[in-house]
């Protein structure tokens, strides 16, 4: 899928929530009194803006690789200068296998339809209607949603980190799922 004709600059915060999104689930538990994910992505917006010449892509797919690699790297600028500039290659290396393994997995959760040719290009572009999708939702169904499928924790874990009851976050889970389902098939319907 094209990302942009010659003549209009690239929309980077079109961005922002998948990064978001990625740098929530990703950010080292160490890090994660001190840093939000929200400033993590301004970081990585503005790196990108700065370096957006050196960016060669021209499809959604690249354009999402390479801001991939800019928040793993700015996450493990982040890590370290948490422990005080202990350099470790590991952590670059793993930030991005699992950054990349992320947002494979935010791509997989908005249903596919027949698979196509052009599949492999339209992973990135999957992810971001998921995570403008998760935008979207209100606070609480937002929170419960990433916790528990995002960041892959139980009921009993969302539930003692939001301090509801279980049947309350499964409640906020089942509205929040279907309210995702109603706006991705919105979305797909007017991209059609």
């Amino acid at each position: 899928m094209p990302l942009m004709n010659v003549n209009k600059p690239v929309a980077l915060e079109r961005f922002s929530d998948y990064l978001r999104l990625l740098a929530r689930v990703e950010l080292d538990p160490r890090l994660r009194r001190d840093c939000d994910p929200s400033d993590i992505v301004q970081i990585v917006l503005l790196k990108a803006h700065l370096a957006r010449e050196s960016f060669q892509g021209k499809t959604t797919e690249e354009m999402a690789g390479w801001l991939r690699q800019i928040l793993a790297n700015t996450l493990a600028d982040a890590l370290r200068a948490r422990l005080r500039g202990k350099r470790d290659v590991r952590i670059e290396v793993s930030l991005e296998q699992s950054l990349e393994q992320s947002s494979e997995r935010l791509a997989a959760c908005v249903p596919g339809r027949e698979p196509t040719p052009s599949a492999v290009l339209e992973t990135a572009e999957r992810g971001l209607r998921l995570a403008d999708a998760v935008a979207q939702l209100p606070v609480p169904q937002r929170e419960a949603v990433l916790l528990k499928h995002f960041e892959g924790r139980t009921l009993m874990e969302v539930s003692e980190q939001m301090e509801r009851s279980a049947a309350s976050v499964a409640s906020l889970l089942r509205r929040g799922l279907a309210r995702l389902r109603k706006i991705l098939a919105e979305d797909c319907s007017h991209g059609e």
